[in-house]
């Protein structure tokens, strides 16, 4: 198989929808896995800190 510019997009076009799903998936399954909460809520609350006020 000759590897040309038609060869490489016929493959992009075939197996990159399926490549971008599973790592959409992959994503979202470590967005919403039970054991990140506690990583996410630090995350989400840290924006709030003391330091961050303006005049200081």
């Amino acid at each position: 198989m000759e590897l040309d510019h038609n060869s490489v997009v016929a493959f992009a076009k075939s197996w990159g929808l399926f490549y971008l799903v599973a790592l959409a998936l992959g994503i979202l399954i470590y967005a919403l896995w039970p054991g990140n909460r506690k990583r996410f809520d630090r995350a989400k609350k840290s924006i709030l800190d003391k330091d961050d006020r303006p005049g200081d």
